[in-house]
């Protein structure tokens, strides 16, 4: 395992689960079946175990599962009921679908999509559902990531609550933000956020790497999900394996093993969500990819206007509001950027920028902002590795269907389920294959 001040990872996240158990009186792991959130659970059922206390722990079913990912956890609630309070979340919420044009977003446990559920209603006693909702806080098809940012303070009542999250850091740059970037924290305390008064999330194995995750799990005997067992066999790096909901940017390139490791999902999968089968042909290839160069005679701005003439009327909508909020911020605000881009800019494209020689406040407070007058086409070397204002990035989210802007730091909105409801209402025709 990684070392580091004398001390190796393992120790480093017992020692910041101690301090979690001592400080807060509920406690929540965040579980999503996967390695990470796994790893996690392990470590605080030890340590509840250890001090004859519960802990809570929410499962969000997001219906299109591998059957294996459901058994594990059924079974690692089942072997740790003496410790766990199992919240199993079986509420219809919206999440972004990449693969559909059309169908921009999904929404899980749908009543009106029942008969085409890629899995039938969970009939353990731990499911919440529409019909023993207990959560006074939800709101129907709300977005997932609204819900997590409630459910800490209900599950808490009041009282301080940690919620505990599988995030590392190594595994993409989002998350790696998510523990250095500037937020509000709990004493201090760099792998945590303060979400609200009383409720804050830690991350306690924020500083692992995938081998320090499967050293654990073997060194210590630990159950796990095996379906990685199969994605092993099928020669899939250990750094790439993810088994969360398939539909978004960063788990669509799995798609191809979901149709050869359980056919008879994948089959319900391609009927229930729009788009599927384009996601299992064409995820990793040049279409999807973020090495996508230009068509012969266009620039990035030329192209971007073309791509938003192709789409339907509300879904290029979506991406004009997101796109002119991006250059509106870039104009009249800015952003902090690292001193060796902001010299390329200023060597190469001096009359698009002003730098405010402000330091930002946010991280170390060491970066100066930078605004723009006007936007560039592209920034080779730069819009790639930063975020910066150019035609690229947004022409960018238009081809990987990024339809919540991700890529240009925006999350998902509660106007996302107005939108897909008249988008499936006016072209619900095409779709069933009536025009």
């Amino acid at each position: 395992m990684k070392l580091y001040n004398n001390t190796n990872v393992y120790d480093a996240a017992k020692e910041r689960i101690n301090y979690i158990f001592d400080e807060f009186e509920n406690i929540c792991v965040s579980f999503s079946g996967g390695k990470d959130s796994g790893v996690v659970l392990n470590l605080c059922i030890d340590e509840a175990r250890k001090r004859n206390r519960k802990i809570g722990v929410m499962f969000i079913d997001l219906e299109a599962f591998y059957e294996k990912t459901i058994d594990f956890i059924e079974s690692i609630i089942k072997n740790n009921i003496d410790v766990l309070d199992p919240y199993w979340i079986c509420l219809p919420m919206e999440s972004p679908n990449s693969l559909s044009y059309l169908e921009p977003t999904w929404i899980w446990w749908d009543k009106e999509k029942e008969p085409i559920w890629v899995r039938p209603m969970p009939k353990n006693k731990w499911v919440i559902n529409e019909q023993n909702n207990p959560l006074d806080f939800y709101k129907k098809n709300m977005p997932f990531e609204e819900f997590i940012k409630y459910f800490g303070d209900w599950y808490g009542k009041g009282k301080k609550t940690a919620t505990l999250v599988g995030i590392r850091t190594d595994e993409s740059l989002n998350r790696f933000r998510a523990i250095a970037g500037d937020k509000a924290m709990y004493k201090d305390k760099k792998y945590s956020t303060r979400v609200s008064e009383s409720t804050c999330n830690f991350y306690p194995i924020y500083d692992w790497s995938v081998e320090d995750i499967w050293t654990y799990n073997g060194k210590f005997e630990k159950e796990y999900n095996k379906l990685y067992d199969i994605f092993y066999r099928a020669g899939v790096s250990i750094h790439k394996m993810r088994v969360d909901e398939p539909f978004g940017n960063e788990a669509k390139a799995g798609l191809s093993l979901f149709r050869v490791i359980e056919p008879n999902t994948w089959a319900k999968v391609v009927n229930r969500v729009s788009g599927a089968n384009f996601g299992n042909i064409y995820s990793g290839k040049k279409i999807m990819s973020a090495n996508y160069t230009l068509p012969k005679n266009h620039t990035w701005k030329s192209f971007t206007k073309f791509l938003l003439s192709t789409l339907p009327p509300e879904t290029a909508n979506n991406y004009k509001t997101k796109f002119i909020k991006f250059i509106k911020y870039w104009n009249k605000v800015g952003c902090p950027m690292q001193e060796e881009f902001i010299k390329e800019l200023e060597e190469n494209y001096s009359d698009a920028i002003i730098n405010t020689h402000e330091f930002s406040k946010r991280g170390k407070g060491d970066k100066e902002v930078i605004k723009f007058k006007r936007i560039l086409d592209e920034v080779p070397g730069v819009d790639n590795k930063d975020d910066i204002l150019t035609w690229k990035r947004m022409c960018m989210c238009i081809i990987k269907n990024d339809y919540v802007c991700k890529g240009l730091s925006f999350s998902m909105t509660k106007d996302l389920t107005i939108r897909q409801k008249n988008i499936m209402e006016k072209y619900k025709g095409i779709i069933r294959g009536e025009l």
